[in-house]
Formats: C-alpha cells, sequence, structure tokens
C-alpha cells in the first residue's frame, strides 16, 4: 500500500524533505512506517522519545494499523522564543530545574516557578486524569506575545511559558510559568499575571476524565479577543 508522509521542523531536516510517499506492506503499523525512515536515518531514532504521530490529521497511538492513502504525520515538539525568553508546547513531562537553568543570569536575585497540576477531583467529582489539546501554532504565538508583554512592563530578568500537550495523570504538570528577575516582587507580579493570562488568551482545552464520564472544560475568553 502507498502512504503520504509529512515531515515537519527538525525531522524536515533530518530526512530532507517535506513529503514522501513510501510503499508498505498491508498491515503496517505506525511504527513501522516510523522505523522504515528510521533505519534510513539514525538520527530519528535519537529523537523518537519526543515524537508524535498523527494519522489523518488526528494524534494518533504508534500502534494503530495505517492503511491505503493515509496521511502520516511525524511531529516534533513545537518552541520558540526571543534572545531572552523561552515558549514551548510539549508532550514530555516539564522539567523546571532545566528551565530555572536556561533562564537564570548573575544579575538575578529572583527566581519563581508556578506550576498547574492535576488534580484529584472537581468539586468533589474524583478525575481519573486530564487530556489537553490546542491550536499549537496560534497557542505558541499568543505565548510569545504574553511574555514579551510582561517582559516589557515589568522589571524582569528572563521568561519561560511552557505547556504540556496530551494525556496528564494525578500530580502531573500541565503548565509552567518561570520568571527571574533582580528582586522578588516583579517576578511573582510577573508570573501570576503570565498564568492568568494564558489561561483566557491561548487557544488550549482541556478535557476532563472521570470514573463516571468525561467533559470539555469550559474556560472564560479574555474580554479583548470577543470584541467585533
Amino acid at each position: 500500500m502507498f502512504l503520504k508522509v509529512l515531515f515537519f521542523g527538525q525531522l524536515r531536516d533530518v530526512a530532507g524533505v517535506a513529503e514522501d510517499r513510501p510503499e508498505l506492506p498491508d498491515g503496517a503499523l505506525l511504527e513501522d512506517v516510523f522505523q522504515h525512515y528510521a533505519a534510513r536515518f539514525p538520527r530519528m531514532t535519537e529523537l523518537r522519545p519526543s515524537i508524535v504521530f498523527a494519522r489523518n490529521q488526528q494524534f494518533s497511538d504508534p500502534s494503530a494499523a495505517v492503511q491505503e492513502g493515509d496521511e502520516i504525520a511525524f511531529l516534533p515538539p513545537v518552541s520558540g522564543g526571543s534572545d531572552r525568553n523561552y515558549y514551548a508546547l510539549t508532550r514530555d513531562p516539564i522539567d523546571t530545574q532545566a528551565l530555572r537553568a536556561l533562564l537564570l543570569e548573575g544579575t538575578d536575585g529572583a527566581i519563581v516557578d508556578f506550576l498547574g497540576v492535576v488534580r484529584n477531583n472537581t468539586k468533589g467529582r474524583p478525575t481519573r486524569f486530564l487530556d489537553y489539546e490546542c491550536y499549537e501554532p496560534m497557542a505558541l504565538k499568543i505565548m510569545a506575545e504574553i511574555g514579551e508583554s510582561i517582559a516589557a512592563s515589568h522589571a524582569t530578568g528572563r521568561i519561560a511559558m511552557v505547556h504540556r500537550l496530551g494525556r496528564m495523570e494525578i500530580g502531573e504538570a500541565s503548565v509552567a510559568i518561570v520568571v527571574t528577575a533582580p528582586h522578588r516582587r516583579p517576578a511573582f507580579e510577573a508570573a501570576l499575571e503570565g498564568i492568568n493570562r494564558l489561561k483566557k488568551l491561548v487557544p488550549i482545552w482541556k478535557k476532563e476524565h472521570f470514573e463516571d464520564g468525561e467533559v470539555w472544560v469550559e474556560g472564560e475568553w479574555d474580554d479583548s479577543v470577543l470584541k467585533p
């Protein structure tokens, strides 16, 4: 069978193409498609832990079977930043120690971490786990806009905003805001403003899974995005 395979970001550079149309045997799995290219490009094996698979424009498990004509995409983590600040979406656990090491400079006298974590209930209803999804290109752009705006209005050093996507278990961090500054007050204020604005401006959606059902959690857009 023939497939359409798409490569993005650094994977496009590794493969040397943005699109390929390989022929694979019937019954192949998504993981088999990946291994077809990993055998040709060993660098893909190194990147494998952070690569997400999509089949026909939907995130898919590597064990899923593929069919004739399927569109397969290999997606590296998306991230971005300026010379000073860092913004990212990831499907891996958030490493706050690495973020601190990335941001902290000798002129800083304070560093504030905010972590949003998955709790075990909503209004007493037991939660099993959460799923997050987003409009990734737009989400990353808006996170950067928020961070740059905060940096311009507070006496901070550097800022990082990282949001995790996919399934998260109880106690895992879904979002991190890390701010460094010469003094503690602007660091606290910038971190608080960062999470408050992220919650109302960035197109990220949360589905909460309970023992007796599931529901998309309704948030609230900032008034500025609702104005005609």
